[in-house]
């Protein structure tokens, strides 16, 4: 019977009685046939939902199924036990399926962190700078190559997030990274305290009345 892996299949023997529930004379002329047949479906269903490295739970699967009748109308009850093999080669084949699956999960994993990980460094001008010295420091020469080259990339966004929360944390960073200069950001952090206090929560009211005292005792503030 096939298993999760479309090419390895398990070899299955199944034991039991049976015994009709009901007046099965009409339509059921070889109940023990019908009986068979319902306990081959099931048990495929069941073996293509484990792996064949999975040999207990499997069969207590199999074996939890088989165990009850298949239906509450009047048919054939059956119940027993499954005994699950795999051959050699299958278990062979199987193992190196799981190994080259773990293999590719593991270099895509690397090369996400790879690229999560330039991706930062590229978005921020000063790690930029900081990271070519390191990497290539006689090719000091390229770096306005380099900064022409990215164009100013964005920062990798966090994926521990869920998407909203992710979606505002990017967009912050961005706005903050895009503003050039103290007046801007003063404009900008004066408008966004009056937004957190508005929406009223404790927490947000105490930052809010801290970026405000922090900017106005910035030399030059206006305390307008």
């Amino acid at each position: 019977m096939p298993s999760r892996t479309t090419s390895v299949h398990f070899t299955v023997r199944i034991e039991g009685t049976w015994h009709p529930l009901g007046d099965t004379s009409a339509g059921h002329h070889a109940p023990a046939a019908l009986a068979r047949h319902h306990l081959r479906e099931h048990t495929a269903r069941i073996l293509r939902h484990h792996s064949v490295l999975g040999l207990l739970a499997a069969r207590d699967a199999v074996n939890a199924t088989i165990a009850h009748p298949m239906s509450p109308e009047p048919w054939p009850e059956t119940r027993g036990t499954a005994h699950l093999t795999v051959a050699d080669a299958d278990r062979n084949l199987a193992e190196e399926h799981l190994r080259r699956a773990q293999q590719g999960a593991l270099e895509r994993e690397e090369t996400h962190r790879r690229i999560a990980f330039l991706q930062a460094i590229l978005s921020d001008p000063d790690q930029r700078v900081a990271w070519w010295i390191d990497q290539y420091p006689e090719r000091l020469g390229e770096l306005a190559q380099l900064s022409t080259a990215v164009k100013d990339p964005r920062p990798p966004r966090d994926s521990t997030r869920d998407g909203l929360h992710a979606e505002a944390a990017w967009f912050a960073e961005q706005l903050l990274a895009d503003l050039h200069t103290p007046h801007q950001r003063e404009i900008f952090l004066r408008a966004l305290t009056q937004t957190l206090r508005t929406l009223g929560s404790t927490d947000l009211q105490n930052m809010a009345s801290r970026w405000l005292s922090t900017l106005d005792t910035q030399p030059g503030a206006d305390t307008a």
